[in-house]
């Protein structure tokens, strides 16, 4: 666990550094070549899914990058990211987390027997997260009879107060539980097609998970046995796909 730890240390220590590198490159590029910071940033918005999405356009995100909120967002789930807790092969944290009808309830209480639990952590306001919506549904119905699936809905990753997109959802940062629930709603409303939960107030599922902005996990039999990369450019459906298909 340790080495894994260190390695994870390292991962966010070189993210830290690409972010203010790229950032500051983008701010000086908007100045003298306009054009190729486009580029740079278009090509960013494509491995985030970004530029397929039909709901966005790039005027709606891409000026936000490098932005000071940029930055300061991005910054805040990188110092989340210190406290996981949660590698493969070790113990799954057993975080608490509130069901949609305000219950508390351990996030291993979801495991049932040996049979795998995929974790999903996100929020509205994320558009990778809601983008790969339907693909994560799809993963539900194809392997709902070998595993169990468990959404965790965390802070918003583009809150309207934080660093927000044109277009996105109208959500700004959480400042209760009841306003976690009822960004919560929102998400169930478009029926995941499995249980939603959030996450408590002090973000503890988030930060023991690493989960921020959104992330995906595996669990079986209280350990992890699969950790997606953070996302956005982590968070791969299709990845536990294949990972479930080869547990079969």
């Amino acid at each position: 666990m340790f080495l894994q730890k260190l390695m994870a240390y390292c991962s966010l220590a070189g993210i830290f550094c690409f972010m203010v590198g790229i950032s500051l490159t983008i701010q000086i590029l908007r100045l003298i070549c306009p054009s190729l910071a486009k580029k740079i940033v278009l090509k960013l918005g494509e491995s985030s899914t970004m530029t397929q999405n039909p709901n966005f356009k790039f005027e709606d995100w891409g000026p936000t990058f490098g932005s000071k909120e940029f930055i300061k967002t991005a910054s805040h789930h990188l110092w989340m990211s210190l406290g996981q807790e949660a590698f493969v092969g070790g113990k799954a944290p057993d975080s608490p987390v509130v069901t949609m009808k305000g219950e508390t309830k351990n996030i291993c209480k979801y495991l049932n027997g040996n049979r795998p639990l995929v974790l999903s952590f996100g929020s509205c306001t994320c558009p990778p997260f809601i983008f790969k919506l339907e693909e994560f549904k799809r993963l539900v119905r194809d392997f709902s009879d070998v595993a169990d699936f468990l959404v965790v809905y965390i802070a918003e990753a583009h809150s309207t107060d934080g660093w927000a997109f044109a277009s996105n959802i109208d959500i700004s940062k959480h400042q209760s539980l009841e306003d976690r629930l009822s960004a919560a709603q929102i998400l169930v409303q478009k029926e995941p097609l499995c249980p939603v939960v959030v996450d408590e107030m002090n973000d503890g599922a988030a930060i023991k998970y690493g989960a921020m902005p959104e992330r995906l996990y595996v669990l079986q039999a209280g350990k992890v046995v699969y950790k997606g990369i953070e996302g956005p450019w982590g968070y791969d459906p299709q990845e536990v796909r294949s990972f479930l298909e080869k547990m079969k």
